[in-house]
């Protein structure tokens, strides 16, 4: 048959037009193609030269995303017309096969139809990138064309009386009707832009996002194809495969998805609800605010949700149709051809068109993207939407944090914990409702749909089936909540755990001196036990979570077809199994989530609840009459620029507020001196209750001048600051501020922010996350000198010295750990630095020793701010500094005793005055006692050198372990640059399953295997049932007319149909009993693993020697028992358990389809190659956004409870405008990362699903042309479905692991520590039960270093103690003292050289023995939380006469008798609720209840008071008077009494002898030691 347009058959007149020229329908077509031509002819020159010149600008500019009005609907139009040729195609080509000869009219014009309309849209994309609208004219007049040609035709068409029952006649109804609406929309663009026939063009400028180049995230702006396959996110994943994503790289959030945005929206409607409601005390409803900000987004997300369930019905549907009809294409009904001859051609019928199994295969297909596209963006709606309430939360919730009235934090109703708990729980909570929230009422609709499609499938078993499922969804939502409570439990141990953990690792040097390491191991162990309980019970539950998800579809599936079996007349096909049986699949799903959203919903429910109870807690007044005018409020939605907030502004450039020398003065009036900066008159104040804390108050404080409150403590003097600056409730009375003068204008013109504002520095002191810097500057401008100036009279310079990075080290909670007394030096700083008028300190001395103080006030007070004559009003308890008063404030009991000078005072109140003036001279006292003693600052200093010291040794030495994890990590910097292979961590997953144990890993993979192979075998049995009841009846048709005949066959057939019930009623039972056996090895294994991982961790971190502590920062060890052991615990278990379990089935699935069709597995090669490309670059994008979501999650948290704890500190300075501004950068910045990571799985799970959809389709087309069993067809296209599911969470699961192996691999890290040698080459029975009884010590030569890789500290030391000597050891810092008392201890590398004590050589001896035979007093008194009996003898070896002796001579037992609970009193954590010298008295008696001859005291004088100093030395005389005492002083005067004294300088000894000969010789160290000291 030769090709040709019109067709040759033998007796048709295709080319004759003798009824006209329309008439001929292949003229009409050959009309059609015209259109098409001409479109293609204009555009392809267009479009190659607008390539040719774009390709040189690789990525087009931003601002071109411009959208032309109907964008959207252009492009579902088009595609919709893509769909129709697509039709129109297949029905050619299907009619054309019934024709004698081709007739190429019937596809032709169809095939140009398609080529253009695709043409269109690239054309279209390419004008609007390019914003050039002039060229859609040659689309506008191609939509005419079409139109005009396409109607002609369907004329044609009714006048031939061809109706809606011929599927040629709707589809180019279908057509007339698409392009008339693509015409409309092209003359809307044309009313809109005015870009022909109209004067003046309309100018069009890009949004203003895009005018901002920072804005990455283009989702809102790219076309909508784009925006449906995430295609602009390509670059981003791609390049994360050269270079990690930073945070640069994500720039900023778009303008509407802003916290800033949505949190204006939410509190419009939040606030119109306060306005509406009739009675003020009922709160306004949250979830009505909620639903009139975000309800919009929510319901077109709910839109495209029901949209793709109802196409998801169409897999079952189409498997059922092409199993039906695979048999039937053979024999097509060749009767009623003639009828269909209209027109010389062939038409179809509607119905024919589905019976064609390729049209089903390919609608298959187009189903499945079409359903997982709207799927993919139904979730991205709800997530952004989730996202933009989050972040208009925690607006919400901070605004209303900085309006908290103090008295609620004060009085616990309101602890920080529940500002924290809002913050991170419960906004979150609400973010995955709203992510979950369509699927409330998705979910039934989907399940009440699949079961009417059962019931029309199947009949009445469909509805047994469906009762099973229903009667076992409420178990698993039992199981859910019960998951959620064991989780609570679990949380709890873990947290008990972590702060035993946190205590050991912060006494671990005195665990270690003490020998008590083991016990302590054992108490963590203890606890640790009682979590592994609660973790048991979790896996548990989470395994029957795991079964039942699995086991339900099978015992549905058993449950329906045994009874068909039994009860139905007709037998079960093939297609309706297997229809049926991926119905039942789609129906698991919702129900296994349906727990999930109910028990999300309930959360939501209460995080509702406890969020409205705090938005409407109490407020602080409005303190309008501090500032005169209005306060600044947040939602003008403008930033405020303050000067230190100006980034355009060189910080340390241009910008002066004002040069230090020149202090703006305001200019003297003569009335200066009357000057009130605050008055308060009659003043009430509470703190909440109906109580006034503060009564009859009447004071004034005098401007520029220095204002004393002195009074005893708990008098109200804090509270006094705090109700002027308005943090207290006002029962009655007024405070009033004096108006400032005007001439306070600054350079630019503005009025200083700080007019109003009150430099205020909190008796607790408050330091923010940041560097010391921007704590002292506090978002002032930079000023050096000013900065210099501020730093000197705090005398801060030493301490910043110290810093590892000077100024620029943060400090704060996650910061590093300063000293009381330096966190308070730093919060006067900021006082002081800022340029406020007023300048509020409270109680600035309380944690400085006496040499600071005095430099504070002559410096700082005095100088620095009263020569700028700023008001200053200072509480203090130190009396002497009155004299430098200008106004005193004596208050007593809430109340003012006296106000004044000192001279009224002197002469009107002569009893006070002398009462003040014992009080000095008592200070005086102190004061001389105090300049004896090593001031407490060089002693905190000392603390922060050691800390840092050590630190930086660690940056020294690599040590060899630390080198290999350093290569490990990043396999040579070079290469990570260019290529981030991800790796799989094999490794780490080896060491993870092995340290389960083998047994349980072996009993997983096999139990794992078995169950996916029974589950297959099931199917397969389905498919071979099915099949032979086919072929029985239409063998039995043949035979229909020997009645006899049917009826021996009715009989053999249901024989044969019931023997293969039995072995399907198996294989389930099976397959139910092997899902139970894999959840449970795959949960019980990660708690095997978890076991043994955190024991062993444990063990080696507690014996490690203890240079590993001085080396590794405490913080990093603590987060492998916390951070890294939770996830160990509860995480890898289950995603280990998700990602076996979706690998298999999609090898499974695939296996089969291969089974059943062996062709498909030639088009499974460049599947199976683009999957690889697209896991590997998905993998490394979503480790490197996830951990920016952590990361910036983290500063978050800490922003909102810093300012919660520093609440009166921003409101004195009055900057909460600047603290609002900062919670919003945090809040988008972490919201950017998040939206991103979610971008990137929709990225993945779009590519993934259209993976799967090419499956399907490969598979179908497969087995159609080889065309098998219909029973194994349905097989494989059932399984085929299945994988669109699972490759996505292969992915996923995949990239979790990965990021949750690195835990795994960091705990290794640690286990390769080497562990002290405690075996020693003595066996303990050698050494005699007493030893050592005289405590004679002989050094011998004695050379120590650290660490094999460090100089030695100790070299070639010579001494010998005699039994009984108490000797002193004296030297500067860092002569090797403390060294030379951790070597009694065998603590440190004695590499040379030994101690000999009592005739043992000290390094054979086993460590516990040698360490449980000596006592120590630290230089840090160090107590456990427990007991004091447990702080005394951990051991239980004492009686309680000994540990009363004991406290007695170290005189505490006074003290304790009087704590509830005598010897079982509580101490808490470090002690803290002793003194320091009490502590320190503790340890002394920890000392002596250790009955041992040798004692060693390290520098233990050092911290304490003088009282306590004398008792120590009285007790060392007395109580110590047989044993040898080693002190190693601090001050050369403790050791003047001393037998024998050592002079040590850089690691060896200079002098030996008595003191008193020591003293004798002039030139002498010991002498000039003595000298300094005194």
């Amino acid at each position: 048959m030769g090709l040709s347009f019109c067709g040759n058959d033998k007796d048709s007149n295709a080319y004759s037009v003798d009824n006209g020229v329309l008439d001929n329908g292949c003229f009409v077509d050959a009309l059609n193609l015209v259109p098409h031509v001409f479109l293609l002819f204009i555009t392809f020159p267009i479009l190659f030269i607008g390539w040719g010149s774009q390709s040189s600008k690789v990525q087009i500019h931003h601002n071109t995303w411009l959208h032309f009005p109907g964008h959207n609907l252009r492009w579902i139009l088009t595609f919709t017309l893509l769909f129709v040729h697509v039709c129109e195609i297949a029905e050619g080509i299907v009619s054309n096969t019934q024709m004698e000869s081709n007739h190429l009219h019937l596809f032709m014009p169809a095939l140009m139809g398609f080529i253009a309309a695709t043409t269109s849209v690239v054309y279209y994309h390419n004008i609007e990138t390019a914003n050039f609208p002039k060229l859609l004219l040659a689309l506008f007049i191609y939509w005419i064309l079409a139109f005009i040609t396409k109607m002609i035709k369907l004329w044609k068409f009714a006048e031939a009386s061809l109706g809606v029952q011929h599927l040629r006649f709707c589809i180019t109804a279908l057509l007339v009707i698409l392009y008339g609406l693509l015409m409309a929309v092209e003359i809307n663009v044309i009313r809109v832009r005015k870009y022909v026939f109209f004067a003046n063009p309309q100018r069009v400028k890009p949004p203003e996002d895009l005018q901002d180049l920072g804005v990455r995230f283009l989702q809102p702006f790219v076309n909508l194809l784009s925006k449906a396959t995430y295609w602009w996110m390509n670059p981003l994943i791609i390049g994360a495969h050269k270079r990690p994503i930073e945070l640069k790289k994500i720039g900023k959030l778009p303008i509407a998805m802003r916290a800033l945005t949505n949190y204006l929206s939410l509190k419009d409607a939040y606030e119109e609800q306060k306005q509406n409601t009739d009675d003020p005390e009922k709160s306004p409803s949250i979830w009505r605010s909620m639903y009139r900000a975000f309800g919009r987004p929510i319901l077109l997300s709910s839109t495209f949700r029901f949209t793709a369930d109802l196409l998801g019905f169409a897999g079952p549907l189409c498997i059922s149709g092409i199993v039906e009809h695979l048999k039937s294409t053979t024999e097509i009904d060749k009767s009623n051809k003639t009828g269909n001859m209209i027109l010389g051609v062939y038409h179809m019928y509607s119905t024919e068109l589905l019976q064609n199994t390729y049209v089903l295969a390919v609608l298959l297909f187009l189903a499945l993207v079409l359903q997982r596209t709207f799927l993919q963006a139904s979730y991205y709606v709800t997530i952004e939407t989730g996202i933009n309430l989050r972040g208009a939360l925690l607006a919400m919730i901070y605004n209303k944090i900085l309006r908290l009235s103090t008295s609620n934090m004060s009085m616990g109703e309101m602890t920080l914990g529940q500002i924290n708990n809002l913050v991170a729980i419960e906004t979150n909570q609400l973010m995955w409702f709203l992510f979950l929230c369509p699927n409330l009422w998705a979910m039934p609709v989907q399940i009440i749909m699949g079961v009417i499609l059962l019931y029309y499938l199947l009949g009445n078993s469909a509805i047994i089936g469906a009762g099973v499922i229903l009667l076992l969804a409420p178990v698993q939502y039992l199981i859910a909540t019960k998951l959620a409570d064991t989780q609570k439990s679990t949380l709890d141990y873990s947290t008990d755990r972590l702060k035993k953990t946190t205590e050991i690792l912060k006494g671990i040097k005195l665990l270690k001196l003490y020998a008590w390491d083991n016990i302590f191991c054992d108490s963590v162990e203890e606890t640790r036990e009682k979590e592994l309980t609660s973790l048991k019970t979790f896996a548990l539950y989470t395994s029957m979570s795991i079964f039942m998800n699995a086991a339900i579809p099978i015992a549905a599936v058993l449950a329906t077809f045994v009874t068909h079996a039994y009860i139905e007349e007709d037998r079960l096909g093939p297609a309706k199994a297997f229809a049926s049986l991926a119905l039942f699949h789609i129906l698991v799903t919702p129900l296994f989530l349906l727990s999930t959203v109910v028990r999300f919903a309930v959360k939501a429910l209460v995080s509702v609840q406890k969020l409205s109870e705090f938005l409407q807690s109490d407020e602080i007044g409005d303190d309008s009459w501090r500032n005169g005018e209005m306060s600044m409020p947040l939602e003008t939605g403008k930033k405020y620029k303050y000067p230190g907030d100006t980034k355009a502004i060189n910080r340390k450039g241009r910008f002066r507020m004002d040069n230090y020398e020149q202090p703006m003065r305001r200019q003297l009036r003569p009335t200066e001196t009357e000057d009130v900066a605050v008055q308060v008159d009659d003043g009430y104040f509470t703190w909440g209750s109906s109580l006034s804390t503060l009564s009859d108050i009447n004071i004034r404080i005098p401007t520029g001048q220095l204002t004393m409150i002195v009074g005893q403590v708990g008098c109200g003097k804090s509270s006094l600051l705090l109700a002027m600056l308005g943090e207290m409730q006002n029962i009655s009375g007024k405070v009033s501020w004096s108006k400032m003068p005007d001439c306070e204008i600054h350079l630019d013109g503005n009025i200083s922010k700080n007019r109003y504002s009150v430099a205020y520095a909190a008796q607790k002191s408050w330091l923010l996350n940041a560097t010391v810097e921007d704590n002292i500057t506090f978002g002032s401008p930079f000023n050096k000198q000013r900065y210099k100036a501020v730093i000197d009279a705090c005398s801060l310079q030493p301490d910043i010295d110290l810093l590892p990075f000077g100024d620029q080290t943060e400090i704060g909670e996650r910061g590093i750990n300063l000293s009381g007394g330096q966190r308070q030096r730093i919060c006067v700083a900021r006082a002081l630095y800022q340029n406020t008028n007023m300048v509020f300190l409270d109680d600035p001395f309380s944690a400085l020793d006496i040499h600071l103080s005095d430099h504070l006030m002559q410096e700082g007070i005095l100088t620095f701010l009263q020569d700028n004559k700023r008001t200053v009003v200072l509480v203090t308890h130190k009396l002497q500094y009155l004299i430098h008063a200008d106004w005193i404030i004596a208050m007593k009991d809430g109340s003012v005793l006296r106000e004044g000078t000192l001279k009224d005072i002197q002469t009107h109140d002569v009893e006070l005055y002398e009462h003040w003036k014992t009080l000095m001279n008592r200070h005086d006292q102190e004061l001389e006692k105090e300049t004896e003693l090593e001031s407490q600052t060089t002693l905190e200093r000392k603390t922060l050198r050691r800390a840092f010291y050590s630190r930086e040794a660690k940056n020294q030495i690599d040590d060899e372990d630390e080198e290999e994890e350093v290569e490990e990590d990043e396999d040579d910097n070079m290469s990570t640059t260019t290529s981030r292979r991800s790796k799989i961590p094999w490794r780490d997953c080896w060491r993870y399953l092995s340290s389960g144990g083998f047994l349980m890993v072996f009993l997983m993979v096999f139990s794992k295997l078995a169950k996916h192979s029974v589950m297959v075998a099931i199917d397969y049995w389905l498919a071979k049932w099915t099949s032979s009841n086919q072929r029985n009846e239409s063998f039995a048709n043949l035979f229909a007319n020997s009645t006899n005949y049917t009826e021996n066959n009715d009989g053999r057939q249901n024989t044969e149909h019931h023997s293969y019930v039995p072995v399907f009623i198996i294989l389930c039972g099976a397959a139910i009993a092997l899902c139970l056996i894999t959840s449970l090895t795959v949960e019980f294994l990660g708690v095997a693993a978890a076991t043994n991982l955190h024991h062993n961790l444990l063990n080696k971190i507690i014996h490690a020697p203890i240079r590993f502590f001085d080396i590794t920062p405490l913080g990093q060890i603590l987060n492998r028992f916390s951070a890294d052991t939770n996830i160990i615990d509860q995480h890898i278990p289950s995603t280990l358990e998700s990602l076996t379990r979706s690998t298999l089935l999609c090898l499974s699935a695939i296996g089969v389809i291969a089974f059943v069709t062996p062709t498909f597995l030639i088009a499974l090669v460049p599947l199976a190659v683009a999957f690889y490309f697209i896991q590997k670059y998905f993998r490394v994008a979503s480790r490197d956004l996830q951990d920016l979501d952590d990361s910036t999650q983290l500063p978050l948290l800490c922003h909102f409870s810093e300012t919660a704890e520093g609440l009166t500190t921003i409101r004195a300075f009055r900057h909460e405008a600047r603290f609002k501004q900062r919670m919003l950068e945090l809040t988008d910045t972490n919201n950017t990362a998040y939206l991103f990571l979610s971008a990137a799985n929709r990225w993945l799970e779009v590519r993934t699903d259209y993976l799967g959809a090419m499956i399907v389709l490969t598979a179908a087309v497969a087995a159609i042309r080889s065309s098998p069993q219909s029973g194994l067809v349905g097989l494989g296209l059932t399984y085929a479905l299945t994988v669109t599911n699972y490759l996505n969470w292969v992915v996923r699961n995949l990239a979790d692991l990965e990021v949750q192996m690195a835990a795994v691999k960091k705990v290794n890290s640690f286990l390769s520590t080497e562990s002290e040698n405690y075996e020693g080459s003595i066996d303990v029975s050698q050494v005699p039960e007493d030893w050592p009884q005289h405590g004679e010590i002989k050094i011998q030569d004695l050379c120590v270093r650290y660490d094999p890789m460090l100089k030695p500290v100790l070299k070639h030391v010579n001494a010998h103690i005699n039994p009984g000597q108490k000797v002193g050891i004296c030297g500067r810092t860092g002569s090797g003292k403390s060294s030379l008392s951790l070597a009694f201890f065998n603590m440190v590398d004695v590499f040379e050289g030994k101690i000999v004590i009592d005739g043992i050589d000290i390094c054979k001896l086993p460590l516990h023995t040698l360490r449980s035979r000596l006592s120590i007093i630290l230089q840090d008194p160090m107590l456990f939380s427990g007991s004091i009996r447990l702080n005394l003898d951990p051991e239980h070896t004492c009686t309680d006469d000994r540990l009363w002796e004991a406290l007695e001579i170290a005189q505490l037992k006074n003290m304790v008798k009087a704590l509830p609970g005598g010897l079982d009193a509580v101490v808490t954590e470090g002690g803290e609720n002793f003194s320091v010298g009490q502590r320190q008295l503790f340890c002394l008696a920890r000392a002596f209840v250790r009955k041992s001859s040798i004692l060693i005291m390290d520098e233990a004088t050092a911290s304490i008071d003088m009282a306590t100093e004398n008792i120590l030395q009285k007790v060392v005389m007395t109580a110590f008077a047989d044993r040898t005492v080693v002190t190693i002083a601090h001050r050369v005067h403790t050791i003047l009494t001393a037998d024998l004294v050592i002079v040590m300088k850089r690691g060896s000894i200079m002098e030996n002898g008595r003191p008193e000969i020591l003293m004798e010789q002039e030139d002498s160290m010991f002498a000039s030691f003595v000298k300094a000291d005194m």
